[in-house]
């Protein structure tokens, strides 16, 4: 077994050298490997993907396929939940390391440690609060959920998730992204002013007790970096230009862009929604860019116009840390027998992790 290549002998590449290196190890390692590619992830990268769909669906693929190497060329809690859901069985890869999720980051364990002791000041967390954490966190607070009869959820199922959580205690702590957690609650008739927003920087999240004992939903001060960019002024905008044009947001916007939205929903459901249009309809989509050109490119033909909501680019940028050099990097480093980045959950984390993402699963199955 040789040395690992260092990645430095891979910075300089051009994109073509790097398409050649990858293509090249493919061929060689066969069903051995699996390249997993989000909907995120930049054209230059994604077009080798064997498999493609959003982080969960991604982790599906990946516990079903009997790959020996699987590559998630994602960011770092996709990787993790790979790993869980995997057994740790796999050699789960992250290509670049530095590609985490700036939402993720907003909630760490010690921070929502912290807010559940400060939460027991007014009332017993474990017998009136379920913790939900979206799919976008980290693998700790998976566990912290499984350890706290709590649960997973994602953008597609998280009304589910609520629903379930109302039926055992009367609160939700929603972490890590403010955002789905208001946008689905809303909609599931929970008004406004009965969900409140815990600031992690103030004591006891800047609530008052009456506030934390009136709440249905305490919801985490996060977000999400690339859909804060979309406001109500750009759909306004549009309405303007193409009064029978159609709008379509993530529930990870904001509440303003949602309300003023035609529809909402995950990635999936987007793609879904947008794909079964009728020709000569406009879309005006609130989500990630690279995911919305290539729905661009693809719809085309069809005579189906899509439209990014931003008048300003704003794409993942950790999800952008993948690119080819990086990929050829890995690749030629399992073809000279060395596995590097592999991701791995302890096993203290992994198990109340994957139980809190299995009764997602089981809810709303």
């Amino acid at each position: 077994m040789s040395a690992a290549l260092k990645i430095d002998q891979f910075n300089l590449l051009a994109d073509e050298d790097c398409d050649a290196r990858i293509r090249a190890a493919k061929s060689i390692l066969g069903k051995r490997l699996a390249i997993l590619g989000h909907h995120y992830q930049r054209d230059e990268v994604f077009k080798h993907a064997d498999f493609t769909g959003d982080s969960l669906k991604l982790s599906q693929l990946a516990a079903k396929t009997e790959a020996e190497f699987i590559i998630f060329c994602g960011v770092h809690f996709m990787a993790e939940v790979a790993d869980i859901v995997t057994d740790g069985q796999r050699n789960v890869i992250l290509p670049d390391l530095a590609a985490g999720c700036s939402m993720a980051d907003m909630a760490n364990l010690i921070k929502v440690r912290k807010c559940w002791s400060e939460i027991s000041e007014v009332l017993d967390p474990d017998e009136k609060v379920t913790p939900v954490t979206y799919i976008n966190s980290a693998a700790d607070l998976k566990a912290f959920c499984g350890s706290h009869g709590g649960i997973v959820c994602t953008s597609s199922n998280a009304r589910g998730v609520l629903e379930w959580s109302f039926s055992r205690r009367e609160k939700v702590l929603f972490f890590p992204d403010q955002h789905l957690g208001r946008n689905t609650g809303y909609r599931m008739g929970i008004p406004l002013d009965e969900m409140v927003l815990w600031d992690f920087t103030k004591p006891m999240g800047g609530l008052t007790v009456e506030e934390i004992r009136k709440a249905k939903i305490i919801l985490w001060k996060g977000f999400c970096s690339v859909h804060q960019m979309f406001h109500p002024a750009h759909i306004e905008k549009f309405r303007r230009e193409v009064p029978r044009g159609k709008v379509i947001s993530h529930p990870e916007n904001a509440f303003e862009v949602c309300e003023n939205s035609d529809y909402v929903g995950s990635t999936e459901y987007i793609l879904r929604t947008v794909r079964a249009a009728e020709a000569g309809s406009h879309w005006l989509i609130g989500t990630e860019l690279n995911l919305v050109n290539r729905l661009k490119d693809e719809m085309k033909p069809k005579g189906v116009t899509v439209q990014f909501m931003s008048p300003m680019v704003c794409m993942c940028s950790t999800m952008f840390r993948t690119d080819p050099q990086h990929l050829a990097w890995t690749l030629d480093n399992l073809i000279a027998g060395q596995v590097v980045n592999r991701i791995r959950v302890p096993q203290e984390i992994a198990k109340p992790a994957r139980a809190a993402l299995d009764l997602m699963l089981e809810v709303v199955d």
